[in-house]
């Protein structure tokens, strides 16, 4: 019987570690970014086009590369930062696999361009699916180019499962900012299809997370430090009214390493609890500063991971930090005793004589017998002379007795507790669900969802009907954004003005609302706005490839009412009777449960 194991080409070996490096554009953007950081860069730029999916481009001033490293760079495990084994618990960099390169170049194609100080022309290398089509030399600046073109070209099954534009590029933007914020002393730009998003000077961290996310939120940042012999904390938290319902300015780094972890989350929410509004997250941009042989980087093929030696150490190092920062500048409230009312406690000397109170006592008082009733006017404080204090109880209205009126209110409605007249026909229940009586048991209504329903069925009818579902603004509002979010509004403001809500471009990262919809319960146009780039963020509006139903659902989820808010017994009417005139009552357009009905005889089942 022949063989049937045999050693995989190259090509296909670097597509099968593509499948875990290269995983969309923003996976190349990373590796490209970091490589750069890595060669001493002082200045990146990046430009993208189509989301990525057509070109990403990275310019940088670093060391450049010799001709013999122009190639090597692109062979599997090609590295010139670990030399052996040891070397893996000593890292500071950011690539050091040396698979990037070679998954890139087998699902693209790669031109790169080179040069080093020390040489007087550069190397040009283009590859395509693996295989090299010329290497040549070129003249070029001190430093590295590389373009990446048609990503995923040669696979068509990893391409057609690219989102869209906007989607790449949120994704793009995003290892875009965790790079910046790792190296505020670099410059970097970055465009889109030739629009510039960034560009950011080398400065201070407090100014690179304005430059990233907005002059907003530099009265937002309060400084956290610590300084421990396990690890060095350094960095800002936000203040909790500057908390959003999106988790997207989230930034842990470790030596210098963007990285995800969720325990350490927590120790930030727990530091903050009690002082956020529900569904809501701070902001913060911690560095941990620690040994590298305390942790291991090397357990996540994209090094968004990392192992500590002691987690449940850094936990409360973290979480005592940011503690203290919110204490330090009156986010917690403290307990000022000099401000606060004490008791007025009679200071008396030291040698001072001690008398007794001058009141007449009747120790043959008897409260029980009806001879010593009349008796009772006598006891009289000498001093004060106060009499007649006992008729300010006897003009006291009596309180009902509760068991005695629940008693009554039985007996009046009969032991099967028979309703009032004007008993509601429905009844909101921990201000999420309408619960109301129907034939068969009860039925239970998400209130937030019925009306995401709702809004859905209506915007949906209206662009059809190309009806203007859109109310002027007498003052069109102006709302500054971060660059990543007014390019993700900005890239649906057609969709969007046809549900009603027209934005106008001011530019410089400002957009006016010139009109709200009609249906929304969201009244505030800022606030609406940060619904909405709340739920694009999270991804929870792409379950439909029609940019019309897809923005319709994100429109519905932004502007239905709340949890939490009491609604009217009009207004609860109202939902159930447009819900059950929907076309579809039961989910809402992103599959989730709205009604849900409890059996009758499930209910009597409790009370056998």
């Amino acid at each position: 019987m022949a063989d049937v194991i045999q050693l995989l080409p190259d090509s296909i070996a670097n597509q099968i570690a593509a499948g875990e490096v290269v995983q969309r554009p923003a996976s190349v953007v990373k590796e490209l970014l970091e490589n750069s950081i890595d060669a001493g860069a002082r200045s990146i730029n990046l430009l993208v086009r189509d989301g990525g999916k057509s070109l990403i481009q990275v310019i940088d001033d670093g060391m450049g590369m010799s001709e013999t490293d122009a190639r090597l760079c692109f062979e599997r495990h090609a590295t010139s930062k670990i030399r052996e084994a040891a070397d893996l618990f000593n890292i500071r960099t950011m690539g050091f696999r040396g698979e990037a390169l070679a998954s890139i170049a087998s699902v693209a194609e790669v031109e790169l361009r080179t040069r080093r100080a020390v040489d007087e022309v550069g190397t040009e290398v283009c590859i395509s699916a693996s295989e090299v089509v010329s290497h040549q030399p070129v003249g070029c600046p001190v430093g590295t180019q590389i373009t990446v073109k048609n990503l995923f070209f040669n696979v068509p099954a990893r391409r057609k499962f690219l989102k869209s534009d906007s989607v790449e590029l949120k994704h793009i933007i995003t290892e875009f900012q965790r790079v910046a914020l790792a190296f505020p002393e670099v410059a970097f730009s970055l465009s889109h299809n030739g629009s510039e998003l960034y560009r950011l000077a080398p400065s201070g961290l407090k100014q690179r997370i304005v430059g990233l996310f907005g002059k907003a939120i530099n009265q937002l940042l309060i400084d956290c430090a610590t300084q421990t012999s396990v690890v060095n904390i350094g960095g800002y938290i936000g203040k909790p009214e500057g908390a959003r319902k999106s988790t997207g300015e989230q930034f842990f780094f470790v030596n210098g390493r963007f990285m995800k972890n969720p325990f350490l989350h927590k120790a930030i929410m727990n530091a903050y609890h009690r002082l956020l509004p529900p569904d809501t997250y701070p902001s913060y941009f911690i560095f941990f500063d620690i040994n590298p042989q305390s942790i291991d980087v090397n357990i996540h093929p994209t090094k968004t991971e990392i192992k500590f030696e002691d987690e449940q150490m850094i936990w409360q190092i973290l979480h005592a930090a940011v503690r203290e920062s919110l204490g330090k500048f009156s986010i917690v409230p403290p307990i000022d005793f000099e401000s606060a009312p004490g008791f007025n406690i009679p200071y008396l000397p030291k040698n001072a004589p001690v008398t007794m109170p001058t009141i007449d006592v009747d120790p043959s008082y008897n409260p029980f017998d009806e001879e010593t009733q009349g008796r009772k006017q006598s006891f009289v404080h000498h001093r004060d002379s106060v009499t007649g204090w006992e008729q300010l109880y006897n003009e006291l209205p009596q309180e009902p007795n509760p068991i005695q009126s629940r008693i009554e209110t039985f007996e009046s409605e009969g032991m099967m507790g028979k309703a009032p007249e004007n008993t509601s026909r429905f009844y909101q229940f921990k201000g999420k669900y309408i619960l109301t009586t129907v034939k068969s048991g009860l039925m239970v209504i998400d209130q937030k969802r019925a009306h995401e329903r709702i809004l859905y069925e209506q915007y949906i009818d209206g662009i059809q009907s190309a009806v203007n579902v859109g109310q002027r603004e007498l003052y069109p509002q102006a709302i500054e954004l971060s660059p990543a979010d007014f390019e993700l509004i900005m890239s649906n403001a057609q969709e969007l003005s046809e549900l009603g809500l027209e934005i106008s471009n001011l530019k410089h990262n400002t957009i006016s609302i010139n009109s709200m919809p009609v249906s929304s319960t969201v009244t505030d146009p800022a606030k609406l706005v940060e619904n909405l780039l709340a739920i694009m963020h999270e991804n929870q509006a792409v379950p439909f490839n029609d940019a019309h139903h897809r923005i319709a659902l994100t429109m519905a989820k932004a502007s239905a009412i709340g949890y939490n808010k009491p609604l009217s017994q009009f207004e609860m009417q109202e939902i159930v009777d447009k819900l059950f005139a929907c076309r579809e009552p039961n989910l809402t357009p992103d599959g989730k449960k709205i009604v849900t009905l409890i059996e009758l005889d499930e209910i009597e089942k409790r009370f056998r």
